[in-house]
């Protein structure tokens, strides 16, 4: 008897000539439902419609097709089991072969502007998960496609051995379970998002491999790049100009660049990121001019780093970012000379992403035994909101530079402290174990030019040390959380030494 294959994609890509060599060159019957049904009778190839097959009609305007004993048996009877195959028998069941059913495009539909919660529920596929959980659960008595992908595959197994290897069904059959999965965790997270804030009670993350990465963190640690949703979104959907492969560090400082980036939206900013910190973020008038800012802030540091523009690439600028070494330039785009300028410096990753502004709503670590998840530090400073607590009153020009060191201050590791002039970073103190060692590291860095400069700190002061170490180095006013016990001995000492203090009321630990 003829093997039997059902059909049931909403996806067709490959499905006319997947069925049309199933049936030619390996004597195949073919059932299937719907459209799929319908695809494969208009391009000429023979198919029972399950309907036909099943005699029961398709019903609830197609909700209900292969939800049926004839379909389900054949998927889940186990051909070395008497009972089964009597089962089979008894009614009038054939055992399938082979299942090929991808789902109802539930993420696409999502992804459409005004999709209504009725458009989403009516795309949640059912049928489709029962057959794929069903013949990925029997994967010792037949095989499953989920993905045009395996097409090719799957007909290079009957051709070089009749019928695909139990090792290929059981691959197979983990990419279904992965792909139901998937599935059912996006339209979790769809319903667990219009129901309001908060996180859900059950958390889950699911990708689809992109890249297997070189190594991770370092040369011992397997690592890959995962996309999530079936639509390239961040990253996945960047456009890679040239350059070597993106590595497992260049995508985690990237993404600490497009944080920093977003930040700044009026002006042309730009920031250059080593080790997820920044050594240099400035905004100027022109991109040259803010790039060229940020690259002075701290051009030692700078050496392989990471560049993130907030302005299309032009022509001078690509000629700045050729005069050093760097791993990656990323902006939301860049012009056709400029292309021409950068392939002098073949090695270094230039990537657009028209979109730098909008991030994931949430991030995830993982930890022993589980991981934890928050929502992502998108808060917008609002400085009607912040507190002068100083005798000393900020100008529109003072409040904006402190509003511009708050800004980039967000992103340092924390203990962080950040000096700025003229909308610069002159110092960066990142990731001590204490505020004053913080402080003097970015006070260290940034020399003389801390006369009249900025300070701002993502904590608040536990003690007056900062206040009194900052104020001694030249920095006039300062910009901070508040919220210790101890404010009081702050703001005092600011009073005293005749600088100027604003307190945020929101704090901005990075760990």
């Amino acid at each position: 008897m003829a093997r039997l294959a059902l059909l049931s994609v909403s996806n067709k890509t490959g499905i006319v000539d997947l069925a049309r060599t199933l049936v030619e060159e390996f004597d195949f019957d073919i059932i299937s439902s719907g459209g799929t049904a319908k695809t494969l009778k208009d391009a000429g190839i023979p198919v029972t419609k399950v309907s036909d097959y099943t005699g029961s009609p398709e019903i609830l305007g197609g909700r209900v097709k292969t939800l049926h004993p004839r379909i389900h048996g054949g998927i889940l009877a186990r051909r070395d089991l008497d009972q089964d195959v009597q089962d089979l028998a008894d009614n009038n069941i054939r055992a399938i072969d082979l299942v090929v059913v991808n789902l109802y495009p539930f993420e696409e539909t999502i992804a459409k502007p005004g999709v209504t919660l009725a458009d989403a529920v009516e795309n949640i596929d059912i049928g489709g998960p029962a057959m794929l959980r069903a013949s990925s659960k029997n994967f010792a008595h037949l095989t499953v496609l989920c993905n045009p992908d395996q097409y090719d595959e799957y007909l290079q197994e009957l051709r070089a051995n009749g019928s695909p290897s139990l090792e290929f069904r059981q691959k197979c059959a983990l990419k279904g379970f992965l792909h139901t999965a998937s599935y059912d965790n996006a339209i979790a997270a769809y319903l667990a998002g219009i129901q309001g804030e908060g996180l859900p009670d059950t958390y889950t993350v699911s990708g689809t491999q992109l890249q297997s990465l070189r190594y991770g963190e370092n040369p011992h640690q397997p690592a890959a790049w995962y996309q999530t949703g079936t639509k390239p979104s961040g990253w996945a959907a960047a456009t890679k100009l040239q350059g070597k492969e993106l590595s497992y560090n260049n995508l985690v400082d990237l993404e600490a660049a497009r944080r920093i980036i977003a930040e700044f939206t009026e002006s042309p900013a730009a920031t250059i990121i080593k080790h997820t910190n920044p050594c240099g973020t400035a905004e100027a008038d022109t991109i040259f001019d803010a790039y060229q800012k940020a690259f002075n802030a701290d051009s030692v540091s700078a050496f392989g780093g990471i560049v993130a523009l907030n302005r299309v690439i032009d022509a001078a600028t690509a000629t700045e970012l050729t005069k050093t070494f760097l791993e990656c330039v990323v902006a939301p785009g860049c012009d056709q000379e400029a292309q021409e300028i950068l392939t002098k410096k073949g090695n270094v990753r230039v990537l657009t992403l028209p979109d730098l502004i909008t991030g994931p709503k949430e991030t995830v670590k993982a930890i022993a035994g589980g991981f934890l998840v928050q929502t992502a530090d998108d808060i917008v400073a609002d400085t009607s909101k912040w507190q002068v607590v100083t005798d000393r009153q900020p100008t529109p020009a003072e409040l904006a530079e402190l509003l511009f060191a708050w800004k980039v201050c967000k992103h340092v590791k924390s203990n962080a402290i950040v000096l700025s002039k003229d909308r610069t970073t002159l110092g960066v103190g990142a990731g001590q174990m204490n505020r004053v060692g913080s402080a003097k590291i970015a006070l260290e860095q940034a020399g003389d030019k801390t006369q009249g400069a900025f300070l701002a700190s993502d904590g608040f002061f536990p003690f007056d040390d900062t206040v009194r170490t900052a104020a001694a180095a030249g920095i006039t006013a300062i910009v901070q959380p508040g919220g210790s016990l101890r404010d009081k001995d702050s703001i005092k000492a600011a009073n005293e030494l005749g600088l100027l203090m604003v307190l945020t009321g929101v704090r901005h630990f990075l760990h």
